[in-house]
């Protein structure tokens, strides 16, 4: 099954604001995490010098800013926005289905131990509706 989002290399953001839609701040817990988006986003030459940016379902472009600590493996933390026109507001069903399908999506490029049928069985256990949507 496929997650639909997409990477996009240098997406248009004149108007747009940033809204803080999720935290992770030890992404480093499991190096094959880090490992994901190092490689995902080329991180090893860009490092800290951009976001990575992504279009999820609803069309609605994400900036993934990655945070480094001093001592530990860059990168170390994850902040997610949602960039939506300065004035728009943010419809909470949409962002939760399109961070569901992120989440699905890193899952899946994670691989190994980590599935998508594990993550999407997590959801319906705590009845999450976005769980639903993938």
């Amino acid at each position: 099954m496929t997650t639909k989002i997409e990477i996009i290399d240098d997406p248009e953001m004149s108007g747009t604001r940033r809204a803080l839609v999720l935290t992770e701040d030890r992404l480093g817990h499991y190096p094959e995490f880090r490992d994901f988006f190092v490689n995902r986003f080329a991180l090893n030459s860009a490092g800290l010098s951009r976001p990575g940016y992504v279009r999820a379902p609803s069309g609605m472009i994400y900036a993934l800013v990655f945070i480094g600590r001093s001592g530990e493996p860059f990168p170390d933390g994850l902040e997610v926005y949602a960039l939506p026109y300065a004035l728009e507001t943010l419809d909470d069903t949409n962002v939760d289905t399109d961070l569901w399908a992120l989440l699905r999506w890193i899952i899946d490029g994670v691989g190994g131990e980590w599935r998508v049928e594990d993550l999407d069985a997590t959801g319906r256990l705590y009845q999450l509706s976005a769980a639903g949507a993938g």
